[in-house]
């Protein structure tokens, strides 16, 4: 039997009429949409669009929250307690486990956002909170994180399902994190660069960092920007790489 990877998409990132990635051209290249659910992005309308969008492709959808920063894009470190960060992503889960009902969709997981996804990642008493609201949202969530962090903890101490995360146009740094974006290395810019890149990590569980040492990582999921401009030619350039190494691509839920 051939392995299987799960490609998901940061989307429903629009606001009102603020239009924000490339939401139906990226969706026939995904299994899985990670839908904003209004925090850091989205509001209702977009939400419940999103989903439908997703119905229609057949693509499975996850819960996006992220930190209460729309001016920020929920890319801000904020100083938060374990129980605001409980409240808030418990909060967003619900909201778009809501919307989702409403078109005969059920949630399959959740992917915290930006600094909410990096503080969780780092902090073992975020993390524990994050694993806990995916747990009383959902038994059968599957949370959704960087491999080897306090997230992956956190989630196999609360008996939450967990899928390890890479990123098709990032680079890594020697301790495994993402590159800080702020840094000029911290992006591939060539689909067919970044579809290389993730062969290795998915095939080999290598990746090779910005300082020429060799990262071991895990992926079970391999995620792809809806706001980068190249969004299309990425999903597009990955998926058939992916294909073409002999790997089924498929939602996490059916792995």
């Amino acid at each position: 039997m051939s392995r299987s990877i799960d490609l998901n998409c940061d989307l429903g990132e629009s606001y009102g009429p603020w239009r924000m990635g490339h939401d139906e051209e990226v969706m026939e290249f995904i299994t899985s949409a990670n839908v904003a659910c209004g925090f850091h992005a989205g509001d209702p309308l977009t939400m419940r669009a999103t989903v439908e969008l997703a119905r229609r492709a057949g693509v499975a959808v996850g819960a996006h929250p992220g930190l209460p920063d729309r001016l920020g894009f929920g890319r801000r470190a904020m100083a938060v307690s374990a129980a605001e960060t409980y409240a808030m992503t418990l909060y967003q889960i619900g909201a778009l486990a809501a919307v989702a009902r409403s078109v005969g969709v059920e949630l399959a997981h959740v992917k915290p956002h930006g600094a909410l996804y990096a503080m969780a990642a780092a902090d073992p008493m975020l993390a524990e909170a994050v694993a806990a609201a995916t747990g009383a949202a959902g038994a059968e969530l599957v949370l959704v994180g960087p491999p080897f962090s306090a997230l992956e903890r956190a989630a196999e101490a609360a008996g939450v399902p967990f899928a390890a995360e890479v990123f098709a146009d990032r680079t890594y740094l020697a301790d495994g994190s993402l590159t800080p974006r702020q840094r000029p290395d911290a992006f591939v810019h060539d689909p067919e660069e970044a579809a290389a890149r993730l062969v290795e990590i998915v095939t080999a569980g290598t990746v090779r960092a910005v300082s020429g040492e060799v990262v071991r990582l895990r992926a079970d999921t391999v995620c792809l920007h809806g706001d980068n401009p190249a969004a299309v030619a990425f999903a597009r350039a990955v998926r058939a790489a992916l294909l073409q190494a002999g790997l089924e691509v498929r939602p996490l839920a059916r792995r």
